[in-house]
């Protein structure tokens, strides 16, 4: 009986390390990896979360930038660092459903190799026109969109950027035809917006806000579950009769897969006692978005469901896969 009783306390004493671990992390800073420039909004929300989460959980969240090829770059980074809670990434609707299947091979999968711990933030898509164009009204849009294919075009953040395929759901959903622009980020399309040499760009709010309350754009529809308070007299796309267009993008936390699950419940109600921080709720409203905490599972779900949604549209739009 004793090779018994040994075997079973050193199997509890190896069970018990986990558990340990977990009730001691984290004892160290944590990397936040941010698979986007500088200044953008996953890089904004990526700050102001990570500030109180770093309050909440006592060590310090410091945030490496690794922008580059839609989001790749910094999020295969992330999936291959070791799973221990000590790197996390931002895992966005843009890097973790659209870019790996406008891609024809990925270097992630945005399912297997990661563990989600929480979307942080929804942030609604707008349809901004320039104020020339002939159109009041998303029906006005789309009357003149029918009436005169392929006179217009819209500008996007790059081939295959989630603003791109957003234009090209649109224009599916719609049956209408537009040019499409890329550029090398919204910034330089909104740009060429204000000046006229596009005259759409499907965007989100953070961006556009200010140009459109300069009124050097005029926004015709956002995708939200309500009107914005920001713009509280554009439509949602839902209410102007385009439902499927009324997703907004989300922003979340992820940590490579395999992290311990104690870990991750402790980073998830890190996560939801940061959103519940007046101070942090209303700096994420400021740009635009809303606090969205979510359960793990939840989470989860929502990253495969919008992989899923963007493989059908690139297969129905019959995209050619960039190398």
């Amino acid at each position: 009986m004793k090779p018994l009783r040994f075997h079973l306390a050193a199997a509890c004493a190896c069970l018990a390390v986990p558990a340990m671990a977990a009730a001691e992390y984290p004892d160290r800073p944590i990397r936040l990896v941010v698979p986007y420039a500088v200044g953008g909004t996953t890089d904004i929300i990526a700050r102001v979360v990570g500030n109180k989460l770093g309050e909440r959980l006592g060590q310090s969240v410091v945030i490496e930038n690794r922008p580059g090829a839609g989001g790749s770059i910094g999020s295969a980074y992330a999936a291959k660092q070791p799973a221990d809670g000590y790197t996390l990434v931002m895992a966005v609707e843009s890097s973790h459903a659209v870019n790996p299947n406008v891609y024809a091979k990925s270097a992630y999968d945005p399912v297997k190799d990661f563990a989600p711990i929480s979307n942080l933030a929804d942030v609604p898509n707008v349809l901004v026109v320039n104020p020339a164009l002939p159109a009041q009204d998303l029906a006005g849009f789309l009357q003149l969109l029918k009436a005169n294919p392929d006179k217009y075009a819209f500008g996007s953040s790059g081939n295959g950027g989630l603003s791109h395929m957003n234009g090209e759901l649109f224009l599916k959903t719609t049956g209408t035809r537009m040019l499409h622009v890329p550029y090398k980020g919204l910034g330089p399309a909104l740009n060429d917006l204000v000046a006229g040499q596009v005259q759409v760009v499907f965007d989100n709010i953070p961006s556009s806000n200010p140009l459109i309350q300069g009124q050097r754009i005029r926004p015709l529809a956002v995708a939200a579950k309500l009107r914005l308070k920001v713009l509280p007299d554009v439509p949602t796309y839902a209410e102007a009769g385009l439902p499927a267009m009324n997703n907004p993008s989300w922003f979340g936390l992820a940590a490579p897969a395999g992290t311990p699950a104690p870990v991750l419940d402790k980073l998830n109600a890190a996560v939801r006692e940061a959103l519940a921080d007046p101070a942090t709720a209303a700096a994420i409203e400021k740009q635009g978005a809303v606090p969205s905490p979510m359960s793990r599972d939840e989470f989860g779900a929502l990253i495969a469901q919008s992989y899923g949604h963007w493989k059908t549209v690139v297969e129905e739009i019959k995209f050619e896969k960039m190398q």
